[in-house]
Formats: structure tokens, sequence, C-alpha cells
């Protein structure tokens, strides 16, 4: 067996690989095109993000809009009223009265969600409502000394 010539199927070099080379780039653009895929159906399912949208002050407590129900706790500590939303929102603050006496409130970002602070120089209590309103969300923050 001198050289690389063929003799009866038995020589020393390999034969050609008879396989196409464009085979893995066929493999690559399935990949691509199934993760593209599963992106866009991913972001079609994905919920919604809550938002708080308004504040509205009203006689004796705060009137919250949400797009949606946002998830809830809340709180009377030591005369103060805080409710936390898991929800997005930008930070804001004012006033309002309860009896005829003024009353601070504050909605602050968190690493939970929204943090809503009511505070006074009197010990408040506070009781709180959500209810589906107009096709938003309202929790409804009542406040008495």
């Amino acid at each position: 067996m001198h050289g690389s010539k063929h003799e009866d199927g038995d020589h020393s070099t390999p034969e050609p690989d008879e396989r196409s080379k464009g085979w893995p780039r066929v493999l690559l653009s399935l990949a691509i095109v199934g993760m593209m895929a599963g992106l866009m159906i991913g972001r079609l399912t994905a919920p919604e993000e809550r938002v708080l949208e308004q504040v509205e002050v009203v006689q004796d407590g705060l009137d919250l809009w949400f797009n949606e129900a946002p998830k809830l706790h809340g709180e009377n500590v030591e005369g103060t009223v805080a409710l936390l939303f898991q929800a997005e929102g930008k930070a804001q603050r004012g006033q309002l009265d309860v009896q005829g006496k003024p009353v601070a409130w504050r909605v602050q970002k968190s690493e939970q969600g929204l943090l809503l602070t009511v505070v006074a120089a009197r010990p408040l209590h506070g009781q709180w409502a959500g209810a589906e309103d107009a096709g938003r969300w309202r929790v409804q923050v009542r406040l008495h000394e």
C-alpha cells in the first residue's frame, strides 16, 4: 500500500466526508428561531405590571388607584398607618385633614414595592379596602384618631 490510491476499498487515507458542511448552520438557525419564539410567547403570557396611577385626597383618608389589584400588607404601628403594595410607581407626598387636624402622607419606593406611610401629631388608626372600580383597582384608606 504505497500512496493514497484506492485498492479494493483498502487504502491508507480516509474517504472524503459526504455530509454537508451546512448542517451546523441549520442547527444554529433552528436554535435561534426557537429561542425567539419562546421569548415572544413569554412576553405575551407575562402578567401586566401593577402600577400606582393616582393618589386622591378625600375626606378623612386617601384613595389610591392602580391599573390592577396589587398585593397589600398593612399595619397600624405605634400611631402611624403603614401599607406596603407590591407595585411600581413614583414617590409622592402630601397632606390631608382628619377631623379638622393635619395629617402627612408619603409614598416611597422600597425593596418590596411601594410603601405608604401616614403620620400625625396624635395616634392614628386606619382601615383599608380594595375593590375594582371602572376597570381600575381602588384602595380606600380611611383614617381616624
